[in-house]
């Protein structure tokens, strides 16, 4: 189905099982709604709700100025809009963002988080990144070419959504952290090098009712490459009282 917030026509898959909660599952950035979709049989009792982020699958492809706030809000409304009253946020990586800035603003309604090899923490800079930072605005300014500067994320998006995705990353929710009341499960794949482990460690440290869980020999798509036990972690969290 299509939702329209701020212009923008919103995919979005709303499976109804006429239950009091709602588990919402956000992708992460450059995936869409498919990524999570599996989840829905290990959790049949309870609604689901499927989004695609724009510009991913089959939401609209450019987005205009948005950012990590205006995410969130599209969530917000969309949910609002559906008459969801509970909520179990569960969020990978960019979708962790937006799970983080739900549970804050949405305390009433969200009962449980899901943080899956989530992004939104200030990472720790070496010293070989602020050299290429340095080298990156040097080329700039003398007119070089500096196509090539980014990460893969970065350099498969047009102009406006580079922008978008500059606004996102250097968005950090640490401080968001201690006003998260819900109970949160916080779930990473050990060797994961995109959201490395100490970023994991902090949700647990900052968040008060978190407990967290590391899947050996997994990375940053920990509940593609240990599904099993990932599941079995999630219905644990989802189903537990």
């Amino acid at each position: 189905m299509i939702y329209v917030y701020r212009n923008t026509k919103i995919f979005y898959k709303f499976i109804d099982k006429k239950s009091d909660v709602t588990n919402v599952y956000l992708h992460g950035w450059g995936a869409n709604h498919k990524s999570l979709l599996f989840c829905q049989d290990h959790l049949k009792k309870q609604n689901s709700l499927f989004i695609d982020f724009p510009p991913f699958g089959e939401s609209d492809k450019f987005p205009k100025d948005w950012n990590v706030f205006t995410y969130a809000n599209m969530v917000i409304s969309l949910c609002q809009h559906l008459k969801l009253k509970k909520l179990n946020l569960i969020g990978h990586s960019f979708g962790g963002r937006i799970s983080i800035i739900m549970a804050v603003l949405c305390k009433e309604e969200v009962q449980k988080v899901v943080l899956v090899d989530s992004a939104g923490l200030k990472p720790r800079r070496s010293l070989w990144y602020y050299l290429k930072v340095y080298t990156y605005k040097l080329k700039k300014k003398l007119g070089l070419d500096v196509s090539k500067y980014g990460s893969c994320d970065y350099l498969a998006l047009d102009k406006n959504m580079k922008k978008v995705f500059n606004s996102i990353v250097n968005t950090h929710l640490d401080d968001f952290l201690p006003f998260i009341r819900a109970k949160t499960l916080v779930i990473f794949g050990k060797e994961d090098k995109t959201t490395p482990i100490y970023m994991a460690k902090k949700f647990k440290r900052k968040i008060k009712n978190s407990k967290l869980v590391l899947l050996e020999g997994a990375g940053h798509f920990c509940f593609v490459e240990r599904r099993l036990e990932f599941l079995s972690q999630l219905e644990k969290f989802i189903k537990e009282n």
